[in-house]
């Protein structure tokens, strides 16, 4: 059967990948409220990268932080926290 896609449909993800992921985007929304945080899109359809989005300039100096794994991106934001808190300092 023919298909009028550019490109295969994505792969099918196990459930226990999908609640993991899920679960970690939650918490990661819950621990970084001065971000928007979502998953982006690879052209296939699957998941990629972890990206985060600055909403409150008191949470990070960055506008956009991008990492590959959740764990990356929960330790760029405690960065970007630290940063946020060292330009506070200055600017007093």
């Amino acid at each position: 059967m023919r298909t009028d896609r550019p490109y295969p449909a994505a792969p099918t993800h196990t459930a226990t990948n999908t609640d993991s992921a899920d679960e970690e985007l939650a918490n990661l929304r819950r621990d970084f409220t001065g971000h928007r945080i979502w998953r982006g899109v690879r052209s296939d359809g699957s998941l990629g990268d972890w990206v985060a989005s600055l909403h409150d300039p008191a949470a990070g100096v960055d506008p956009t932080v991008i990492q590959s794994s959740s764990a990356a991106l929960r330790e760029a934001l405690v960065n970007e926290a630290a940063r946020a808190e060292i330009k506070r300092a200055v600017n007093w």
